[in-house]
C-alpha cells in the first residue's frame, strides 16, 4: 500500500504544488486546511493578504478546488480556539512586556505542525507523513544518524528561519516537496497541472490591518527619552514601537533618533542615534536544538546566525547555557537586536537550532 501523506494547504500556489507533486510521485494524498480567523478583529486592507484575516474563506475554497482538480480528499479543521490560545495570547503578552514577538514561528511549531496534526489524528485519519509547501529541505545526516533541517535550494524563498522550532520528531515525520525547487519551477508546475493560480495573490502578512487591534491591554501614553534620560517626546503606547524604528517618533533633532530600547516598568521608549542601535551579543532563551550541542565541537562553537528572516547570515560564537539558554557573540556588530524576535543558528545550509532573543 502506498504511503499516505496529509498535506497542509493554505490555498496558495506553494502548498498546492506540493500536493500535486506528491500525487505525481505516487503517494496517497489528503489535503487539509485550518480555520483560524474568528471574524472579531482586523479590517481588510486593500491589496494585502493575511494568514489571520477575512481572506480565509476564499483561501479554503481555493484549497478545496485544488484537491478536486487533483482528485484527492479535502478536510477543514476548526482551530480558532487553539490559534487564539497559542498564538494570539502570546502575541499580546509579549508586546505587553515590551518585546517584539514573531507569531509565524510560534504558529508553525505549535499550530500547523502541532494542533492541526493532532486534529487530523483525532478525526481518525491515519497517515505516514505530514507535508507542507515550505521552502526547506529535510535530510538524513549519516554521521549523526538523525534528520536535519536544511535551507531551500532557492535561498530567496528559504523559510528555515520560521521552522527552527520544529522538534526532531516533527521533522522526521514531515515532507517538504518544494525544497529542491526554485519559485519559477513551482509556478511552471502549477501552470502545467492547470491549478488556476494566474490571478491568485501569493504573499501573506500575519494580519491585514493594524496589529495593535490584537493586543489585549490598554495603551498608556508615556515619555520618549534618550539614553541619558532626557525627555525627547511622548509616545502613545510602547507596544507601537520596536528596536530600530525611526519613523513615527515625532522628534525634531539635528541627527535622527531610533528606538534602542523599551522600558516597560517606567513606560518609556528609549531612543538613541544610529550607532547605538547596533548590538554585539545576545542571550537566547527557549533554545530548540535540531542538532544536539554535544555533537558540535567544544563548549562553544562558531556558526552563522540570522536575527531576521531576510537577513544575510553573519558569523557568531555560540555558547550553550543551562536552562535552554545560549550566549551568542557577534564577530561584527548587528543592527537592531530586538527582544522577542528569533535568532537561528546555521552550519552552512543546516539549521542547528534557535531561540527567542532575551
Amino acid at each position: 500500500m502506498n504511503k499516505h501523506v496529509v498535506v497542509g494547504l493554505s490555498g496558495g500556489v506553494d502548498s498546492s504544488v506540493a500536493a500535486a507533486l506528491l500525487v505525481e510521485q505516487g503517494y496517497q494524498v489528503t489535503g487539509v486546511t485550518m480555520n483560524i480567523w474568528d471574524g472579531t478583529v482586523m479590517s481588510e486592507f486593500e491589496g494585502r493578504h493575511a494568514c489571520f484575516g477575512p481572506d480565509e474563506e476564499k483561501d479554503a475554497a481555493k484549497a478545496a478546488e485544488v484537491c478536486k482538480i487533483l482528485g484527492i480528499p479535502f478536510y477543514q479543521f476548526d482551530l480558532k480556539k487553539e490559534y487564539r490560545d497559542i498564538v494570539l495570547a502570546d502575541f499580546s503578552h509579549e508586546y505587553g512586556q515590551g518585546r517584539t514577538p514573531n507569531p509565524c514561528v510560534r504558529c508553525n511549531s505549535k499550530v500547523k505542525f502541532g494542533a492541526l496534526v493532532e486534529k487530523v489524528e483525532e478525526a481518525g485519519i491515519s497517515f505516514d507523513y505530514f507535508a507542507t509547501g515550505h521552502y526547506v529541505r529535510r535530510k538524513f545526516h549519516p554521521k549523526w544518524q538523525t534528520d536535519v533541517l536544511m535551507k531551500s535550494v532557492d535561498l530567496k524563498k528559504d523559510q528555515s528561519y520560521f521552522l527552527y522550532r520544529l522538534t526532531p520528531s516533527q521533522l522526521k515525520r514531515t515532507l517538504f516537496p518544494l525544497g529542491e525547487l526554485v519559485k519559477d519551477d513551482v509556478r511552471e508546475i502549477a501552470r502545467r497541472k492547470n491549478l488556476g493560480f494566474e490571478e491568485v495573490r501569493e504573499s501573506q502578512d500575519f494580519v491585514c490591518g493594524d496589529y495593535t487591534e490584537l493586543l489585549d491591554f490598554d495603551f498608556v501614553p508615556g515619555d520618549i527619552v534618550d539614553t541619558d534620560g532626557n525627555v525627547r517626546g511622548q509616545h502613545s503606547g510602547f507596544a507601537r514601537y520596536t528596536i530600530g524604528q525611526r519613523r513615527g517618533l515625532g522628534i525634531a533633532a539635528p541627527r535622527p533618533f531610533y528606538v534602542v530600547g523599551i522600558d516597560r516598568k517606567k513606560n518609556q521608549v528609549v531612543v538613541g542615534h544610529k550607532e547605538q542601535v547596533y548590538g554585539h551579543a545576545l542571550v537566547a532563551e527557549q533554545m530548540n536544538w535540531l542538532v544536539s550541542p554535544e555533537l558540535l565541537d567544544g563548549e562553544s562553537f562558531e556558526a552563522q546566525a540570522k536575527i531576521r528572516s531576510q537577513q544575510k547570515p553573519f558569523t557568531v560564537r555560540a555558547a550553550p547555557q543551562k536552562d535552554q539558554g545560549c550566549r551568542i557573540d557577534f564577530i561584527e556588530p548587528q543592527w537592531a537586536v530586538a527582544p522577542g524576535q528569533s535568532v537561528v543558528l546555521y552550519d552552512g545550509d543546516m539549521v542547528l537550532g534557535g531561540g527567542v532573543i532575551g
